[in-house]
């Protein structure tokens, strides 16, 4: 996580100060600027591709073993609908439909805050490979989440999947 040290207005010192009732890095020489350190909006999806499979996606220079779902960050002006299906095209060159949007998820490890999609694609995979380096077709009975980032909205979705079988 990025820790700021100074001011990105005047160039001084940020030090810690009360801001908004919470403890926040203020600037040193009071020009008024607050580092507030807010969540960043994330859109993520599980990506249902062919007959009861999960796309998973393994962005570069994570271990060889982790893979994940297609995400990304909001663009200006952008509704995160659009972000989602945007993201899929960008990184695997799918598109899709939204079939439902599944909850917000708050990954604090990150500050992000994740919006997640349960997304219906089509298409040939052609994988963005300046941005992964591999992806991976899960059976729906085979997918397992992950304690963190997106993988409590992999745990929401498959039970909600489960209890309507």
């Amino acid at each position: 996580m990025v820790r700021y040290q100074f001011c990105p207005q005047c160039g001084h010192s940020l030090v810690a100060g009360m801001a908004g009732g919470r403890e926040r890095l203020i600037c040193s020489q009071s020009c008024g600027y607050i580092y507030w350190n807010n969540p960043l909006p994330v859109v993520g999806a599980i990506v249902e591709y062919g007959d009861d499979q999960i796309l998973l996606i393994q962005n570069r220079g994570w271990p060889t073993e982790w893979f994940g779902l297609v995400t990304g960050f909001l663009e200006q002006g952008e509704e995160p609908d659009q972000a989602v299906l945007r993201e899929i095209r960008e990184e695997v060159g799918l598109d899709g439909e939204i079939v439902e949007r599944l909850g917000v998820y708050t990954f604090y490890q990150r500050n992000e805050i994740i919006i997640a999609y349960h997304v219906r694609a089509w298409g040939d995979i052609r994988m963005d490979e300046e941005e992964l380096q591999a992806y991976k077709l899960v059976p729906v009975d085979e997918l397992k989440p992950w304690p963190f980032g997106t993988g409590p909205a992999v745990k929401d979705w498959l039970k909600k999947k489960r209890a309507l079988s």
